[in-house]
């Protein structure tokens, strides 16, 4: 029988916010799985909210950065050890350096790649960054978007800690700037709402079979029949995919409106094809 330690079992109890005795139990059912025990007390209802496991408790920032015709960016996220190293001009400096690496020469073998800008390799730049301001960093993410008409709009949020990238790809050239501006206005969105994909069919059936054993988990409890719980299960679903994908989401700035009703009404402004299918976001 595995051992459960009070350790354990508080990390748990941060983690969810449920009760310390409800949080060793559940420990227990899942012979100290602790990611485990979280889903353990979701299907039973219990579980508030996973307030660290969502969390990057690294300090560090992100850094968004586009090429001049608008047409490909780099969004980088970089992790150092305190929040008064990550707002230093020096390591801002850095990253918006890195991100302009990216934009330019993509996210492959990135520590190996030839400097845009000054001598050396990126490496070379990272190591003498952390010596210079004497904090260990890493960079956690690093990804170059590209399109051929269009436009690439980025945001970043809350001092560094949230950046995101959305490529609008048009299907015929447009320099509007009324697109550049739904394009950065979708990238403000999604820093601010949960998001894992523009749209339904992309998300993964790895998440889909989780929430719907969770779903099964929670509409048993109700004891109700099981024609009423295939439809509670499909409702909260259907609401589950509503909530996390973009494209369905009331838009922050006007939520009368949908993502992907701004996104056809301006297309229609243009006179273009507008498509919107993936985003990148990072954020601590």
């Amino acid at each position: 029988m595995t051992t459960i330690t009070a350790s354990a079992v508080k990390d748990l109890r941060e983690i969810t916010g449920v009760a310390m005795m409800d949080c060793k139990k559940a420990l227990v059912e899942t012979n100290g799985d602790i990611e485990a025990a979280q889903d353990y007390l979701r299907k039973k209802g219990q579980a508030k909210a996973l307030k660290k496991s969502a969390r990057d408790t690294s300090e560090g920032a992100v850094c968004f950065a586009t090429s001049a015709d608008g047409k490909s960016a780099g969004l980088v996220k970089v992790a150092c050890e305190t929040d008064f190293v990550s707002r230093n001009e020096k390591f801002q400096a850095f990253i918006r350096q890195l991100a302009n690496q990216v934009c330019e020469k993509g996210a492959d073998n990135l520590l190996t790649q030839p400097l845009v800008a000054g001598e050396g390799d990126v490496e070379t730049l990272l190591t003498g960054t952390i010596a210079e301001l004497g904090e260990n960093m890493q960079i956690l993410g690093s990804r170059k978007m590209e399109i051929s008409n269009g436009a690439v709009g980025g945001y970043i949020h809350s001092n560094g800690k949230i950046g995101v990238a959305v490529p609008l790809e048009t299907d015929q050239p447009c320099d509007d700037v009324r697109l550049e501006t739904l394009a950065r206005d979708i990238a403000m969105h999604i820093a601010a709402f949960p998001a894992e994909a523009v749209k339904a069919d992309q998300v993964s059936s790895e998440v889909l079979e989780k929430e719907k054993d969770v779903f099964t988990a929670q509409a048993r409890e109700s004891g109700k029949p099981d024609n009423i719980i295939e439809k509670m299960i499909g409702g909260r679903l259907n609401k589950f995919l509503k909530e996390i994908c973009v494209e369905s989401q009331p838009f922050v700035k006007d939520p009368q409106v949908s993502v992907s009703q701004l996104v056809e009404s301006t297309a229609k402004e243009l006179g273009v094809n507008i498509n919107f299918s993936t985003f990148e976001k990072y954020q601590f």
